[in-house]
């Protein structure tokens, strides 16, 4: 039906498997990525979305799966870390024999990978990659899933924002604070809820009207601003990505006001380097692939059987790992990014060399 290229060798990237994906005839061209089986099959979602070339896609697929095996480590969860991407418009390719043929090539992993949604997919993408694989969560209800997972995303973000609250305030609560949040899409609009719950002031960008909307409707109190930029620039106590990666770089960092950085986006290192720049402006950066767990430890709850009360109890535990990281932190004399690093590197190993244990 199509192309399945496979190459297995982890050589400078550290994954245990690549594989290339092409169905001509639906116009699907995928990467999956799987960084590691070590504490189980690998989970995590397929973003649907028009990179600018292969290379870009590949880049991009490499860092999202490599983040996934660190957030599962974190979230407590038996499952190792993987991703996919779609190549392309989803506007314009997206049909139901893509999301079919796409299916298929998961279900040829035979379980090494498990799949979710991302941007540009959505409950109902997976309820039609289903028909082909067994191993796809984030299902609507109706067919046995949790349906949203930006549900428990953005609660795992508001857990992981009072422990840095408290952290520098001495309060775990953000009542009070001027919180900036960028990109108000799926899980942005309940964290602003939440926010707002909590008695925060809110500002906010987005470029989508919908969005902006929503917002003006829901949250007539929220201060929107034009652009990402004049969110960063202006006088926030804590800043909050939760659109694409790359947020923190050498353009932000420098003129960023705030004094926390805990958002729901993945990637927003840009690259090496800027978690120290972080901390040497005294800015707290709690690492996104511990804060936005929540929506990971919700969908692998499906594979259970989906509980929500059981699965937001462990996406309330976000606060104490996100606690315990900035101790951890602060004693060793590192920035939050390689405290966590290091807390996810050490599970994967002792647990995952307990598989070499068994009776012959």
């Amino acid at each position: 039906m199509g192309v399945f290229a496979s190459t297995d060798d982890p050589g400078a990237t550290g994954h245990e498997q690549v594989v290339f994906c092409q169905d001509k005839q639906s116009g699907l061209k995928a990467i999956i990525g799987i960084y590691s089986t070590a504490l189980g099959p690998a989970l995590g979602g397929t973003r649907f979305y028009p990179y600018a070339s292969e290379a870009d896609a590949l880049a991009d697929v490499l860092d999202l799966s490599r983040g996934m095996a660190y957030k599962n480590a974190l979230a407590n969860l038996d499952l190792g870390g993987g991703k996919a991407v779609i190549w392309g418009d989803p506007e314009q390719l997206k049909s139901e024999a893509l999301l079919r043929a796409y299916g298929r090539f998961v279900e040829s992993l035979n379980g090494r990978y498990y799949t979710a949604c991302d941007v540009g997919t959505y409950v109902a993408d997976m309820d039609v990659i289903a028909r082909e694989t067994r191993y796809v969560t984030g299902r609507s209800v109706e067919h046995g899933g949790a349906g949203d997972s930006s549900i428990l995303t953005a609660w795992g973000v508001f857990q992981g924002m009072r422990a840095a609250a408290e952290h520098v305030w001495g309060s775990p609560t953000l009542a009070g604070r001027r919180v900036g949040v960028a990109g108000l899409g799926k899980v942005g609009k309940y964290l602003t809820t939440h926010l707002i719950e909590d008695g925060a002031e809110v500002v906010a960008t987005d470029v989508n009207p919908r969005a902006q909307e929503w917002v003006r409707a829901t949250h007539p109190q929220v201060t929107l601003v034009h652009d990402t930029a004049a969110l960063v620039a202006s006088d926030i106590d804590v800043y909050a990505p939760c659109a694409l990666g790359g947020a923190l770089n050498d353009d932000t960092v420098p003129v960023l006001r705030a004094k926390v950085v805990t958002g729901a986006a993945n990637n927003q290192l840009a690259h090496a380097g800027i978690e120290k720049v972080l901390a040497d402006r005294g800015i707290l950066y709690t690492p996104d692939y511990v804060v936005n767990a929540g929506g990971v430890i919700q969908v692998a709850d499906e594979i259970e059987g989906f509980n929500f009360e059981r699965a937001k109890l462990r996406a309330t535990r976000i606060f104490d790992t996100t606690r315990e990281i900035l101790r951890l932190a602060d004693d060793e004399g590192v920035p939050p990014a390689v405290a966590a690093d290091r807390l996810a590197e050490r599970r994967m190993a002792d647990v995952g060399r307990l598989r070499a244990i068994h009776l012959r």
